[in-house]
């Protein structure tokens, strides 16, 4: 018996044992890295076979069970995730789903370039399937998270261009929508880990080839919130500039304490701004810098579509 066929045996009987019918929420580690040893060797395997093993590694990985990440790196299945991808196959898109939820990991992050994920994700990009583009666009935004060498990385291979392209096609589509917004946004190194504290919509258009995208937080913490601006605008035929701004909003409530403290009262509850760095570090900037300078952070992405 090839090995393959053994592993895909042994996986079969785990399952059985789990009930064959049901989903796999919690695969034990003994089912789990023989999903992972199932797929290392998929080459063996056809596509009918292979689902049931992503579905295994995948519901481990929307668990986000400790240690599931440093078990995919070393397994090595991320060049074999790489080569589902680019196969567009039945599987592209549970593939594509898999990888962004694995992305959510640094040390997965840190493989997918050289595993070649990252140019399979980009060359995705020209796909016209609006939930594959979805997977695609979060496992994007996620891998350049915070990674200044990632975000290069995907701005030599021309992802931008094809993230405006997919956002302007799709702009109906709100869950793509945020994805791609989200990813840019990375990309420029002023995104956040989950766009899913974003609420995102379209503003005026002040000119033609123009569109102007804003972010506010679902949640306002303290005084102040931040609206993230993204402005797309067509200079010529095909040739867009892409513009993220971060912009702080701080509420009345902080002019008044503000003034309070400049007349020579203080309120009892700034003395907790201590414990919160952050937001301290904030308002501090904020109360400095209003009205004249709203604009705490920017950064302008030039693409050719």
């Amino acid at each position: 018996m090839s090995r393959a066929k053994q592993v895909t045996a042994n996986l079969h009987r785990h399952m059985d044992k789990m009930g064959a019918s049901r989903p796999l929420p919690s695969a034990p580690k003994d089912s789990l890295s023989a999903a992972i040893e199932a797929i290392s060797v998929s080459t063996e395997l056809v596509e009918d076979e292979l689902k049931p093993y992503l579905d295994a590694v995948l519901n481990v990985a929307i668990e986000r069970k400790n240690g599931i990440s440093e078990q995919v790196v070393e397994s090595g299945i991320l060049p074999v995730l790489a080569q589902i991808l680019r196969r567009k196959s039945t599987l592209t898109t549970h593939t594509a789903r898999l990888v962004a939820e694995l992305a959510r990991d640094a040390p997965v992050r840190d493989q997918c370039f050289d595993t070649g994920i990252v140019s399979a994700l980009v060359t995705l990009l020209l796909s016209q399937d609006q939930d594959l583009l979805l997977h695609v666009s979060q496992a994007i935004a996620r891998i350049c998270y915070d990674s200044n060498l990632q975000q290069e990385r995907f701005l030599r291979l021309g992802a931008v261009p094809r993230l405006v392209s997919v956002l302007l096609q799709h702009s109906n589509n709100e869950a793509l929508r945020s994805s791609c917004l989200l990813a840019l946004c990375n990309l420029a190194d002023m995104g956040e880990e989950d766009g899913s504290m974003f609420s995102w919509e379209e503003g005026a258009h002040f000119g033609e080839g123009e569109h102007v995208f804003r972010g506010t937080s679902r949640y306002s913490i303290g005084f102040s919130s931040a609206v993230t601006v993204v402005r797309l605008k067509q200079w010529t035929n095909g040739q867009y500039s892409v513009a993220v701004e971060v912009l702080q909003r701080c509420s009345t409530m902080l002019w008044g304490a503000n003034n309070g403290h400049q007349n020579g009262h203080r309120l009892s509850n700034f003395s907790n701004l201590s414990s919160c760095p952050k937001l301290y570090k904030v308002i501090k900037c904020s109360v400095k810098n209003i009205p004249r300078n709203r604009n705490l952070r920017a950064a302008v992405l030039h693409t050719l579509l």
